[in-house]
């Protein structure tokens, strides 16, 4: 098993920055994309980014592009998720996942299996 815990969320002023992390632990060699999702209340859980575990394609939801970027540190087991030029509508429960099946990132919920318990990240206007 994949243990992720994410950490870094809080609260912020619209056009400021966070950094998000998620440490991993367990089984880590057996992830083979990490990626970031987010849900927002009353809404479904969307994708924000992937990048694959053993090289460093990454893919972005249209929303986020050119603001947030998504690393890794192999050395540290942590992927990181750098988040500027905030805006309210950033404002959800991000999540951190791993799948371990698939080398081709998905940016289906479903296509990980497993999840962190999320970190609050607010933007006021």
């Amino acid at each position: 098993q994949v243990q992720l815990v994410e950490s870094g969320g809080g609260l912020v002023q619209a056009g400021g920055s966070l950094r998000l992390s998620c440490a991993a632990s367990g089984r880590t060699f057996s992830s083979r994309v990490m990626g970031w999702f987010r849900q927002a209340p009353g809404k479904e859980r969307e994708f924000v980014a992937s990048i694959s575990w053993p090289g460093r394609t990454t893919y972005y939801s249209e929303s986020v592009k050119g603001r947030f970027t998504i690393s890794k540190d192999n050395a540290k087991n942590t992927v990181y998720l750098e988040m500027n030029s905030l805006k309210p509508e950033d404002t959800a429960v991000y999540y951190c996942a791993s799948d371990t099946r698939r080398y081709i990132a998905t940016k289906i919920p479903g296509g990980y299996d497993y999840w962190g318990q999320g970190t609050q990240v607010t933007v006021s206007s």
